[in-house]
Order: C-alpha cells, then sequence, then structure tokens
C-alpha cells in the first residue's frame, strides 16, 4: 500500500484536479507542447526568491496561464489561483538546499517548495509530465484511466476486507451477547476495521487527484465505509480502560499510527497500544463490553441516552439482564423508549446468535 499522503500534498493536488481552472491551463500548456513552472502563492517570502519578471496582476484564466508560458519565466500565480501576479520572473532559491533533481526547472521547482511552504509545479516540455512540489515531497501526476484504474483495484480490495470486517464484527456481537469475548476477538475487529480505513484513506488520495472524474468512484467510497468508522471507535469505547491520561482520542491516535507492514497484523501489538480492560497480553483473556456498540444499533437510540445507560449498569450483560422498569429509572429513558430498549436488545442477540451460528 502506497504512502499516505500528507495533508499539504492533498491540498496541493486538489488545486491541479480535472475540473479546475489551473488543470485547464495545465493541459493547455501540454498540448502546446511547452514547459512552466508555476508557484501558487504571491506573499512576501514568494518575492523574497523572485528576480525581474513584470507585474501583471491579472484575473486567471487558462488561455492566459498558456500564453504566459511561453515565455522563460516563472510564473506567480495568487494563493487562491484567482489572479496571475507575476510572469517572466526569475526564481533564485538558496543554491544550499539540497536537490535530486538534474533538470534546471526541476531543481528550482524543489528548492523553493523546500525553502517556502508554497505548491510549485513544474510542467516538463520535453516529457510532458506535471510534477507537483510541497515541501519534501514530490508526486508527479498520472493519466487519468490509470489513476481511475488504481482506485477501481482498490476499491475491490476495500470491498474484500470490508466484507471480512462485516464477518468478524458480527461474530463480535454474538460474543458479546453470550458473554464469550475475548481480548483476541476485540482487537481483530479493531485490527480490520484500521486497514479498511487505511484503504479509504487511500481511495481519498486518488478522488482528490481524479476531481471530478473522481464522482463515480466516491459514491461507492461512501457506500462502502458506512458505519465503519462509527464502529472503530464504538468498539475501543467498548473495551478501552480509560484514565485521566488516557482517554478515546488517545487510543484511536495510536492505532492509527502502527505500522502496517508489520504491528498491525500483530494482535499482542494492537492489543498493547490500545490499553484494555483485562490482561490484554494473554489474546485468550476474557472481556466484557459495556455496551455502547449493541446499545447504538437500536435506531432513535441518542447518544446521550446510551451514555446514561452504560453509567447507570456499567456492562452488556448487566444491560441485557435489566427489565423495563430498570430501564426506565435510567435518566432520559421513560417507559416508551425502555420497552423500545429492551426489544431492540432482544431482536439484536437472537439475530447475532441466529447468524453466528447459520
Amino acid at each position: 500500500m502506497p504512502l499516505r499522503r500528507s495533508e499539504a500534498l492533498l491540498e496541493a493536488l486538489r488545486m491541479v484536479a480535472p475540473g479546475t481552472p489551473l488543470r485547464d491551463g495545465i493541459d493547455r500548456i501540454l498540448q502546446a507542447n511547452k514547459g512552466a513552472l508555476i508557484v501558487v502563492g504571491d506573499g512576501p517570502e514568494v518575492l523574497a526568491v523572485c528576480s525581474g519578471g513584470f507585474l501583471l496582476d491579472a484575473e486567471f484564466t487558462p488561455q492566459r496561464l498558456s500564453e504566459l508560458a511561453k515565455m522563460d519565466g516563472a510564473l506567480i500565480l495568487a494563493a487562491d489561483c484567482s489572479r496571475v501576479a507575476r510572469g517572466n520572473v526569475h526564481l533564485v532559491p538558496d543554491p544550499n538546499i539540497p536537490t535530486s533533481e538534474t533538470g534546471t526547472r526541476h531543481r528550482t521547482a524543489e528548492r523553493v517548495a523546500r525553502q517556502i511552504d508554497v505548491p510549485v509545479i513544474s510542467v516538463s516540455e520535453a516529457m510532458s509530465v506535471v510534477s507537483i512540489y510541497r515541501g519534501d515531497m514530490k508526486y508527479s501526476l498520472e493519466p487519468i484511466p490509470r489513476v481511475l484504474a488504481k482506485a477501481n483495484q482498490a476499491l475491490q480490495t476495500l470491498e474484500r476486507y470490508k466484507d471480512r470486517l462485516d464477518a468478524v464484527s458480527g461474530s463480535l456481537s454474538a460474543l458479546e451477547v453470550e458473554d464469550l469475548v475475548t481480548v483476541r476477538d476485540a482487537v481483530t475487529v479493531l485490527q480490520r476495521a484500521e486497514m479498511v480505513r487505511r484503504i479509504s484513506d487511500e481511495i481519498e488520495g486518488y478522488i482528490v487527484e481524479l476531481g471530478s472524474e473522481g464522482r463515480l468512484v466516491l459514491l461507492q467510497l461512501e457506500e462502502l465505509m458506512g458505519g465503519v468508522e462509527d464502529d472503530r471507535r464504538l468498539v475501543i469505547r467498548d473495551y478501552i480502560q480509560e484514565e485521566r491520561s488516557w482517554k478515546l482520542d488517545h487510543a484511536m491516535e495510536k492505532l492509527g499510527a502502527l505500522s502496517t507492514e508489520e504491528e498491525l497484523l500483530d494482535l499482542k501489538a494492537v492489543a498493547a497500544v490500545l490499553h484494555l480492560t483485562g490482561d490484554t497480553s494473554e489474546l485468550d483473556a476474557s472481556l466484557q463490553p459495556r455496551g455502547y456498540r449493541l446499545l447504538s444499533k437500536i435506531p432513535r437510540l441518542p447518544e446521550g441516552i446510551v451514555d446514561n445507560i452504560v453509567a447507570r449498569f456499567g456492562t452488556l450483560q448487566k444491560i441485557l439482564r435489566a427489565t423495563v422498569d430498570d430501564l426506565d429509572e435510567v435518566e432520559g429513558v421513560g417507559e416508551v423508549r425502555a420497552r423500545a430498549i429492551k426489544d431492540g436488545l432482544s431482536r439484536l442477540a437472537e439475530t447475532s446468535i441466529l447468524d453466528r451460528y447459520s
């Protein structure tokens, strides 16, 4: 799986995605077999590395960009790409900044991006390649059909992982009802959910790069990811051992920081960073859920009421054994909602066990 792109690079990719005026201008430059060096940003730090050129301050249009690119120097755009600030500019970045590029245009682009936190776009005249530099990162735009193929392949992988996640999540529900949950069961669901989330992040990067061409990919991704993030959060909340210096957000952050190649595939490593209740060094140790996840599956049950129920009873087993009168005593529940909760939990318990043993 590719490294996840930073938010700064994704922001730059949004600027040059298909359907944007800047991308239209870049495509015109490529069609004319020309090259260009474009800096997106006209603040004082950018002007400090500019020498010569012409002050334009003209409204940006794709046609103007392609015409101005016929000059040898760099083009300076406003930060929102609404205006062309300067043209035919000679960029003079610090020559001591290291660069891995060999061509003059690309070396300048990389040094400017490393010296100043702005997107720098290099359009290669010889190879018709568009490269985006932001900080220490470089990304070369690929043809749209190739990006679409990668996105569709990632969607197929996501669908397989999501099916597996649904299976282990359903199994966890049945085990919770039967009070047979172990550390292995809970951690396996979290491991699968994190894998699904990471594939989703990769696809979101493709969607940003595809721009207006990625609408169908976005719809498929939203359908596949419905409820995944909520389930991940609720599973952690069911089993985490919260302390003053260790809360739900800390556990989710630690889970997201695990390396894909080694730590995430090791159930013991996943369990160790989450601070779950019980003995996490033994994967077959028993766990007791608090009930957040199953209660959230009951329709029209507000999160605040779920919190009150869990605070009152403490564990899912006590909630399952509670009578309508017991539930009615919880703040904010009432008799009608108490019956709905009791009936809803009974249906969920029956369905989960039937699915597990069918």
